[in-house]
């Protein structure tokens, strides 16, 4: 059965922001950052959130150029994306993410000011964003 939970990842090499979201009500939600070396998370925490949210499918935000090129860093987005299925079986789909960062910015500068842009919060308010356009998306 399934619940309608998803859960999306904005990934980067050094934090990788985390939301939660419902299908129903189209919304998601931050939750705290994780903390990568290198682009590698710590397996464990996401086995953590993969157990407690049981999504149903989980987002990984593709990062583009503006033109829809790919850079460096979206290799590595498809690798974590990848990684994520094979370890724990879940299906796992990509959604371009251009634009998130500077969306999520903006929305939480405009609600604290530059005290609300530390790293973390931009991560996991990026992964909202991904996850609410796909929603969008695919209503």
């Amino acid at each position: 059965m399934t619940t309608g939970t998803l859960l999306a990842f904005d990934f980067g090499t050094k934090s990788i922001g985390v939301a939660i979201g419902q299908r129903i009500t189209g919304t998601a939600r931050p939750l705290a950052a994780l903390k990568a070396q290198d682009g590698t998370p710590d397996w464990a925490k996401i086995e953590r959130l993969l157990t407690e949210w049981q999504p149903d499918e989980v987002i990984v935000g593709l990062p583009l150029n503006m033109d829809g090129s790919e850079q460096p860093l979206t290799a590595r987005a498809r690798k974590f994306a990848n990684r994520i299925h094979g370890r724990f079986g879940v299906q796992v789909l990509l959604h371009d993410e251009r634009l998130s960062t500077v969306e999520a910015r903006a929305d939480l500068f405009s609600r604290g000011g530059f005290r609300a842009l530390d790293k973390g919060s931009v991560d996991s308010a990026s992964a909202v964003v991904i996850l609410e356009s796909w929603f969008e998306a695919h209503p």
